[in-house]
């Protein structure tokens, strides 16, 4: 609709109306509008923020509420000549302003999609969603622990019960020995693993769960080159997570001959709750059998999940 009202005029002002009520700050989103619409020029994006109590909210074609919006509208943008909105009450408006009206696809068949039906179901209309929203919106959840204790699994199998999408660690691929790496493979290593997860959040839904951290990587760095890495803010940035489960070493120590000795491993365990605490990333453990890590962490996932939502959508 942006698009189709700035090619019909030399200057394109975008009004984002925020009331008193609503939990998704007019600051996020301002900041999806802009990100969206980077490559398009004469273009104004303003917040209005209002109190319910003075002007209703509702997109119900009412006269008696137009011509209320139509006062504060003729007082913010006394020059405009043209309204372009995508429902019945902008021809009452426009009328109050005495201005023209430009309907852009009233009954949604160009795009068959409403902000209602993705409050109803996220993961169903998530295609619909430009990148700087799906990166507000995904839930990403991130596996810790030290070697052999079942991490990749846990990803896979919590991505598969929630039909999320699996990000595995970058290291593997790179580093195929973990008794063989240096300093420029960890640089490697964090660079390449905030790029999948980048990628993963841009997918087909918006549960993500991912397979350590870059905070596993410091620790790596410390432990065994007492060296700490440098890293882009952005790095930060991309592996930042709404969960953090992390597993602790009381399974059976699978030995594939890439691995660490156990003494060591375990030794990686204390350094890598060292360095979460440093960060301030607050984790949940996660023991037991197998099947009770599952368990386990599908219930927190349902919980962070289910919070998420409240969050931005107030279910």
């Amino acid at each position: 609709m942006i698009r189709f009202a700035r090619a019909a005029c030399d200057h394109l002002t975008i009004l984002v109306c925020c009331s008193n009520t609503e939990l998704i700050s007019p600051a996020i989103r301002k900041s999806w509008i802009s990100s969206t619409l980077a490559d398009l020029t004469a273009l104004d994006i303003r917040i209005y923020s209002y109190n319910e109590e003075q002007l209703a909210n509702t997109s119900v074609a009412s006269e008696t509420v137009s011509a209320a919006w139509a006062e504060v509208f003729s007082s913010l943008l006394p020059n405009v000549t043209l309204l372009v909105t995508s429902e019945p009450y902008g021809e009452y408006v426009a009328g109050f302003m005495g201005i023209r009206h430009l309907p852009f696809n009233p009954d949604r068949s160009e795009v068959p999609v409403a902000a209602s039906l993705i409050r109803n179901n996220l993961p169903a209309y998530w295609s619909y969603l430009p990148p700087a929203v799906k990166a507000t919106l995904a839930l990403k959840v991130v596996l810790l622990g030290t070697e052999s204790t079942g991490k990749s699994t846990l990803t896979d199998k919590l991505a598969a019960y929630f039909h999320g999408t699996a990000v595995q660690e970058a290291a593997r691929d790179i580093i195929p020995d973990s008794n063989e790496f240096t300093v420029k493979d960890l640089y490697t290593v964090a660079n390449v693993h905030a790029a999948r997860i980048d990628a993963a959040v841009q997918g087909d839904s918006p549960l993500i769960f991912i397979d350590t951290d870059v905070y596993i990587t410091i620790s790596y760095g410390l432990h065994f080159y007492d060296t700490r890495l440098d890293l882009a803010a952005s790095v930060f940035d991309s592996n930042r997570a709404d969960l953090y489960l992390y597993l602790n070493n009381d399974v059976p120590y699978y030995q594939d001959g890439t691995r660490l000795e156990q003494s060591e491993r375990d030794e990686l365990d204390a350094a890598h709750r060292r360095i979460l605490k440093e960060h301030n990333i607050f984790y949940r453990e996660i023991s037991g059998s197998w099947e009770e890590r599952l368990q386990v962490a599908i219930a927190l996932v349902s919980t962070a999940y289910a919070r998420k939502k409240r969050t931005f959508f107030g279910e």
